[in-house]
């Protein structure tokens, strides 16, 4: 499995073909920026890895305590932190999970200091709406953009795996033979 530095350098070598191809099959910069955030993003602090002690991990800083839940629930390259599509969601809900506890925490307290009418249910509808039906386009690119970080750390995390199986059986072979 390669180090998180391996990671970034992956990362950073895929991210001008990532960003080349998206605008090449879109001829839209916004589309385009959208999606290399993504992936960006993805690949450095949004990646399969958050489910142990990783450079991902490490880089959310004080607010990395927020995935320790995540850590004690997920074993690492179980199906749900490291497999194709259903890793990213299940990232993203727990993230979007975090961010609505705390936002409601925070806005009950408001409401308690300054009295303020505020509808949970009302905000998230027009948040949901506002994401689906008023931008799709650019929630797609973002979407495909997280995938691909992800995926770009699961395929190398494959490949890395797969060679040093077959070394180790070839290096057992040699071994036998003599």
């Amino acid at each position: 499995m390669p180090s998180g530095i391996t990671h970034d350098r992956i990362t950073l070598w895929i991210l001008p073909w990532v960003a080349g191809v998206t605008y090449g099959l879109t001829r839209n910069g916004e589309y385009t920026l959208i999606l290399s955030g993504g992936f960006l993003f993805s690949a450095m602090m949004f990646g399969p890895d958050l489910d142990i002690n990783s450079i991902q991990y490490k880089r959310w800083g004080v607010l990395r305590g927020i995935w320790l839940p995540y850590r004690r629930l997920l074993s690492h390259r179980s199906l749900l932190s490291h497999g194709p599509i259903i890793g990213t969601c299940v990232r993203l809900l727990y993230l979007f999970l975090i961010i609505a506890i705390v936002s409601i925490f925070l806005v009950a307290i408001a409401q308690l200091i300054f009295g303020f009418p505020w509808n949970w249910r009302n905000f998230a509808r027009e948040q949901l709406y506002s994401v689906t039906k008023k931008h799709p386009q650019e929630t797609i690119a973002l979407v495909s953009g997280l995938e691909l970080g992800a995926m770009s750390h699961i395929i190398s995390d494959w490949l890395s795996s797969n060679y040093k199986q077959r070394l180790k059986k070839k290096q057992q072979k040699t071994k036998v033979k003599r």
